[in-house]
């Protein structure tokens, strides 16, 4: 599983990639967490609010900052 959090490194995308690690490591979970910075390569995933989360390359939820306890939800397939 590949978790990628989309943003250009603010405050807020730092916290959610923080949270994205916690809700893997809680759950034990095997997953690999990416950084997307590059602008063009965000909008090319049809974000235009950041930070976004993404797992295995489809956008979850974008211009929110999630605790650890709801990416672990999008994690089971919950949402």
């Amino acid at each position: 599983m590949v978790i990628q959090i989309l943003g250009t490194g603010c405050p807020k995308c730092r916290a959610l990639e923080a949270h994205a690690r916690e809700a893997i490591q809680s759950a034990g979970i095997d997953a690999t967490i990416e950084k997307v910075t590059e602008l063009d390569a965000i909008m090319e995933m049809g974000v235009m609010m950041t930070p976004a989360l993404a797992i295995d390359g489809e956008v979850k939820v974008a211009g929110k900052v999630l605790n650890a306890t709801q990416i672990l939800s999008y994690i089971q397939g919950g949402k």
